[in-house]
Parts: C-alpha cells; structure tokens; sequence
C-alpha cells in the first residue's frame, strides 16, 4: 500500500505527542546545542526567551521520533487488517525549516504530517518521492515549529 492510498494530498494527521522535561532539554543541548539558554536555567533567565528552552533541533528531532512510533503502530494496524504498510525509506532532505515558538520545559508538543504530493521517480521503477508537511502546535495550540520534508517510498 502506497502512501498515497493511506492519506489524500492535504489530508493532516496527528502522529502523537511529546512532553519536554527539563531534563531532556539540558541533556540534549549539552550535547548537541550548547548554549546557554537551553543548558543553564539561570542564564536563560537573562536572554531574549526568560527561561530555559529547547533547542529547534530538539524539537525536530522530537518530531522525527514521534513519526517513526506513529509508522510502527500505523503498520501494525494494517498488518491487523491484512495490508501491507508503505515501505517508506530515507529522506533527500527537507526545506523551510522554521521554528516559530520556543519550547520550554513542561510544554507539551502534538505533532502532525500532511502529504503534499507523491510522484513516480522516473528514474527509479517503483520508488515514489513523497512530499510531507511536519507541523508541531504546544499545548496552547501555538504552532512550534514546520518543515517540508521529501520521504522517499519503494516497493
């Protein structure tokens, strides 16, 4: 079953939720963003943001962990009804990487992804190119942060 054949182009789905501890915020900046409004509590107190927040990359690290649990339980479901789930592979890359909101500790983020277009690669036989939007909104309802994605899908 094609990507395609699951969601129609600009059909969104919620692929689930993620709670950012303090914890976590520090010990992911500490090794992949160091700075100091996302390792010192006290030292965020006097930058822009206030107080301790994520780093972007988090939270989009956050989304693709979500997304590869969302295609787990999603296959899983299909398999149930005797289906097979697409056979989704790397990424080419993505775009318009944008983080709209800080994170901060305590904030909950519900993620989402939406096909925007899937096509045949010519020069693949039975590989497509999927076009994905990644959406995350905190617990307000406050977009975080988006990105386009390219997922590449075969047979």
């Amino acid at each position: 079953m094609r990507m395609s054949e699951l969601y129609a182009v600009g059909e969104k789905a919620e692929i689930g939720s993620y709670t950012f501890t303090e914890e976590d915020i520090v010990r992911f900046a500490g090794r992949y963003d160091p700075q100091r409004f996302h390792i010192d509590k006290e030292a965020a107190k006097d930058t822009l943001f206030g107080s301790l927040c994520a780093s972007g990359w988090h939270t989009t690290a956050a989304w693709m962990r979500t997304f590869l649990a969302f295609l787990k339980k999603q296959s899983i479901a299909l398999k149930e009804k005797g289906l097979t789930a697409p056979n989704l592979g790397p990424s080419p890359g993505f775009q318009k990487l944008h983080w709209l909101r800080p994170v901060f500790a305590g904030d909950v983020v519900t993620y989402s992804v939406t096909l925007l277009s899937s096509r045949p690669l010519a020069s693949r036989p039975g590989w497509h190119l999927n076009t994905i939007l990644c959406e995350g909104v905190n617990q307000n309802g406050d977009p975080v942060m988006r990105f386009e994605s390219g997922v590449l899908e075969f047979d």
